[in-house]
C-alpha cells in the first residue's frame, strides 16, 4: 500500500431541494417558541405541592379552603356585561373591557376566614405564561399584596365571597383563561381548566387610562357599538349612499378577528397596544403577502368568488374565513374599509370608514397626477400611469400615539386595500390626520402616502413629438374634493375634510405643502398662464340605459375672437380612475366671439356606452382644446356615475323581539335584454343573518319577488339590506327601516 496521501476530487453540489421551504422554527435562539397563538393553551396543574413527599406521601388537603363553584356573572342582563357594554356580543362567555373592575362569585366549602386562608385568582393567555410578560397575572384579595390588576373583595355571604378584578388598562387584549388557587402549607390547589370559565378582555373606549379613550359619549356609541354603517361613494357631485352591516357583535365574529391576530402570528406581548394590532390587521385584512382575509378584484370577473358590490355585511366574510382558513373573494376599497371597521369595533377600538373623493393614486411618489396630451391636446392614455380614484375608502381609528410627539394622537387612518408596501407589506398607517393636516408627514406610518390622497396636483403636460414634456394646466383643488364620514348617532353624513386640509388657497394651506415639501415631496412649480377661454362640463343625473346630451360650453374671456380645435373623449372607467374602453370621440372645431359664450351639443347614445359597461358604471369624460390663436391648451373633466334601478324592500309591521317577521324584495328588470346568473342578498343588524338567493335567469321586463321570515334578536332601529348583483348590472340595493319593541 503507498504512503502517499489520497487527494480528494471535488464532486457536483447537492442539488438545491425544490418545493416548498420548511418553517424556520426558534430552536437555537430561544428556550421556548415565542407565543403567538390565543388559541393554544398551557395545561396549568390542579395541585401543585411544595417540596418532596414524606415517607407516606403528600399529606391530605381536606381540612384547608377548597373550591366549590365560580359563577362568572356572565349573562347579558348581569352587572358585568352592562357596566362594560358588552351585553350585545351574542357569546355564552364572559366579555369584559380592560382598566375596568369585573365581579366574580366563588364558593367555598366552608366561610372564607382572611386572617387564615389564601387564595387568588390566576389569568392565563397564550401557550406560554409568564408573569413578567403580563401573560400570567395572579389577582389577589388583600391590600398588602396586589399584581398589575387589582383586586378586592366586594360581599361576603356565607359560604360565597364576591371578588371585584380591575385588569390592568394596558393589559394584553384576547381570550383568557382563569382559575381559583388556593394556598396551603403543603402546595397550590387550583380549579381545573373549564372552557366556561374564559374570558375575553377588549380595549375600552370608556376608560381614561386606555390608549383608545374617546371622551365624546355620542361619538364613542356610533364608533364603537353601532352596527348599521353607510359608506358614501359615487362622485363629489353626486354622492350615492350603501347601507353595510358591521355585526361586529354576532356569533362567531369575535373569535374570527382573534384568529386574524393569531393567523399573522403576531406576539400575544403586542396586543394589548393598538398602534401594533391596527398596523398589523391592515396587512392581514388583504391577502396580498400573508394569505390575508380579502381577496381585492377590480377587473369585474368574479366567477369564482362573490362580486364586491354584492356583499352586504362583514359576518359572512369573516365566518368565512375563519372557519375555511382561506381568504375570501372578491373584496374593493369599501369592502376591506367596511370588514376592517367590524375587527377595529368588535376589539373595542373606536372607528369608522371615510370615503375621500377624488382620491390620487400616484405612481411616483410625489405631489403630482400626471396627465400627459399629445401637441395637439389630445390625451396620451398610453403615457398616462397615474390614476385619481374616483372615491377611495380607508378607516379612521381612535387612539393616543405616544410613539409620536404631543398633540398627534386622536384619529389616525389605517387602509387595508393593498395599494403600495409599506415596510414591505401591502398596509397603511395608522397615521395621524393632525399630522397629515398640518404637513408632519415625516412621523410614521405612511403619513406622506395618505397626505398625497389628499392634496396631490393635477398637471396637464403638453408632450411634443421629440419627447419634450410643458406643463400647460395645473389643477390645486382636484384632488381630496371631499372627506365624508357618517355623522355619530344620525343616518346622514358629515364633511370631515376639513379635518385633513385647510382651505383651498389659504395661507395655511400653503404653509402645509411648503412644510410637505422639506420632507421630500415633490410639487409642481410652474404656473402656467391661464388660458383666456375656459371649458365648463355640466353635471348631469343619468339612468343607466338612456341616451342623454353633453352640453359643452366655451367662455371667451378675451376681446377678441377664439378658435379652438377641441377633442372631447367618453370612456367606461372603472372607480378607480383606470380607464376600461373608449366609447365616443369628437373632435369639432369651435369659434367663440369676443366676450361671447359657445355651446357644443354631443349626443350619447345608450347604445354607443351600454356595450362597454363595468361595473359601478362610470362615464369619464375629457374635453380638452388647443386655441389656435394662442397655443393655450385648455381642459376640463367629468365623472358621469349612471344611476342603476333600485329593489324594493318591505318589512311586516308590529316588529317585536323574538316573534317572527318577514321582509320581501321586489325588482323589475327594466332593460331590453334580460339578465342572467342573478345574486340577491339579505341582512339586517340585529335581526337577521345573512341570507342569498341565486336566479338564473331575470327575463327583459319581468319581476321577481323573495321572501324571507326572521326572528329579531334584539329591540332598537335597525334596516333591513339587500342588494342585487349580475355580470350585467351591479350595485342595486335597497333598504327597509326597522323599529323592533321589546
Amino acid at each position: 500500500m503507498s504512503d502517499q496521501a489520497v487527494t480528494p476530487t471535488p464532486s457536483p453540489a447537492p442539488p438545491i431541494p425544490t418545493g416548498p421551504r420548511p418553517k424556520v422554527t426558534n430552536r437555537g435562539r430561544s428556550s421556548a417558541p415565542m407565543a403567538s397563538s390565543n388559541s393554544e393553551s398551557l395545561d396549568v396543574p390542579e395541585v401543585e405541592y411544595f417540596g418532596l413527599p414524606g415517607p407516606r406521601g403528600f399529606p391530605p388537603m381536606t381540612e384547608f379552603l377548597d373550591i366549590w363553584d365560580v359563577d362568572m356573572m356572565k349573562r347579558p342582563d348581569e352587572i358585568n356585561k352592562k357596566e362594560h357594554h358588552t351585553m350585545l356580543y351574542n357569546s355564552d362567555y364572559l366579555i369584559i373591557r380592560r382598566g375596568q373592575e369585573f365581579q366574580v362569585k366563588i364558593s367555598f366549602n366552608r366561610p372564607y376566614k382572611p386572617a387564615e386562608d389564601k387564595f387568588a385568582v390566576e389569568f392565563t393567555i397564550g401557550s406560554s405564561p409568564q408573569y413578567s410578560k403580563g401573560t400570567y397575572i395572579p389577582v389577589f384579595p388583600t391590600k398588602e399584596r396586589q399584581s398589575s390588576w387589582a383586586g378586592r373583595i366586594t360581599n361576603t355571604a356565607d359560604n360565597t365571597v364576591t371578588m371585584g378584578i380591575t385588569p390592568a388598562a394596558n393589559c394584553i387584549v384576547g381570550k383568557y383563561h382563569m382559575y381559583v388557587a388556593v394556598m396551603t402549607p403543603f402546595g397550590i390547589r387550583r380549579t381545573r381548566q373549564e372552557e366556561s370559565r374564559n374570558l375575553y378582555i377588549l380595549y375600552n373606549p370608556w376608560v381614561a387610562a386606555d390608549a383608545v379613550f374617546l371622551d365624546d359619549d355620542k361619538e364613542r356609541e356610533e364608533c364603537v357599538m353601532n352596527e348599521m354603517g353607510i359608506i358614501y361613494h359615487g362622485a363629489y357631485d353626486d354622492i350615492a349612499e350603501r347601507n353595510w352591516n358591521y355585526g361586529q357583535f354576532n356569533y362567531g365574529v369575535l373569535d374570527a378577528c382573534l384568529y386574524i391576530m393569531d393567523r399573522s402570528e403576531m406576539p400575544i406581548t403586542n396586543r394589548g397596544d393598538p398602534i401594533k394590532v391596527a398596523r398589523k390587521a391592515s396587512a392581514m385584512l388583504n391577502s396580498r403577502d400573508d394569505e390575508g382575509v380579502l381577496v381585492g378584484n377590480w377587473s369585474g370577473e368574479y366567477t369564482y368568488g362573490v362580486a364586491p358590490t354584492s356583499w352586504t355585511g362583514s359576518t359572512e366574510i369573516l365566518l368565512s374565513y375563519a372557519t375555511s382558513r382561506l381568504p375570501v373573494c372578491y373584496a374593493q376599497c369599501w369592502v376591506y374599509a367596511a370588514v376592517f371597521n367590524t375587527f377595529l369595533r368588535c376589539l373595542g377600538i373606536p372607528s369608522r370608514v371615510v370615503t375621500n373623493y377624488y382620491s390620487a393614486h400616484d405612481n411616483d411618489g410625489n405631489l403630482k397626477t400626471d396627465i400627459i396630451l399629445d401637441d395637439n391636446g389630445r390625451i396620451d392614455r398610453n403615457r398616462t400611469k397615474d390614476s385619481i380614484w374616483n372615491y377611495h375608502c380607508w378607516n379612521e381609528c381612535y387612539m393616543s400615539r405616544p410613539d409620536l410627539p404631543v398633540g398627534f394622537g386622536g384619529w389616525q387612518v389605517v387602509d387595508a386595500t393593498p395599494q403600495e408596501t409599506s415596510d414591505g407589506m401591502y398596509r397603511c398607517g395608522p397615521a395621524s390626520v393632525r399630522a397629515i393636516k398640518h404637513g408632519q408627514i415625516c412621523y410614521p406610518f405612511d403619513a406622506a402616502f395618505v397626505f398625497a390622497e389628499v392634496n396631490s396636483d393635477v398637471v396637464f403636460y403638453s408632450r411634443s413629438k421629440d419627447g419634450t414634456m410643458v406643463p400647460v394646466k395645473v389643477n390645486q383643488t382636484h384632488v381630496g374634493r371631499m372627506v365624508l364620514t357618517k355623522a355619530s348617532g344620525d343616518m346622514t353624513r358629515r364633511d370631515i375634510t376639513d379635518q385633513y386640509k385647510f382651505p383651498e388657497g389659504s395661507t395655511e394651506e400653503r404653509t402645509v405643502l411648503e412644510k410637505a415639501e422639506e420632507y421630500g415631496c415633490e410639487r409642481e412649480k410652474s404656473s402656467p398662464a391661464h388660458a383666456d377661454v375656459d371649458l365648463v362640463l355640466p353635471t348631469l343625473e343619468v339612468n343607466v340605459g338612456d341616451d342623454f346630451e353633453l352640453n359643452l360650453e366655451f367662455i371667451n374671456h378675451s376681446d377678441q375672437r377664439r378658435v379652438v380645435d377641441a377633442y372631447i373623449s367618453g370612456s367606461m372607467v372603472y372607480y378607480t380612475g383606470v380607464t376600461s374602453s373608449e366609447f365616443l370621440f369628437r373632435d369639432p372645431t369651435v369659434t367663440v366671439g369676443p366676450k361671447k359664450r359657445a355651446k357644443e351639443l354631443v349626443l350619447v347614445e345608450a347604445k354607443s356606452y351600454m356595450k362597454h359597461l363595468v361595473e359601478q358604471a362610470n362615464l369619464h369624460f375629457i374635453a380638452t382644446g388647443k386655441v389656435k390663436e394662442t397655443g393655450q391648451i385648455i381642459t376640463a373633466m367629468k365623472v358621469v356615475t349612471l344611476r342603476n334601478p333600485t329593489l324594493t324592500v318591505t318589512v311586516s309591521e308590529g316588529a317585536k323581539v323574538s316573534e317572527e317577521m318577514m321582509a320581501t324584495v321586489e325588482f323589475t328588470n327594466p332593460f331590453s335584454f334580460s339578465l342572467e346568473g342573478v345574486y340577491i342578498r339579505m341582512e339586517g343588524p340585529g335581526i337577521m343573518p345573512p341570507k342569498f338567493k341565486y336566479y338564473s335567469l331575470i327575463p327583459a321586463g319581468s319581476s321577481l319577488t323573495w321572501t324571507e321570515f326572521f326572528t329579531p334578536q334584539r329591540a332598537g332601529n335597525t334596516r333591513v339590506i339587500a342588494t342585487l348583483d349580475c355580470p350585467a348590472l351591479r350595485q342595486v340595493h335597497g333598504q327597509a327601516s326597522v323599529t323592533v319593541e321589546p
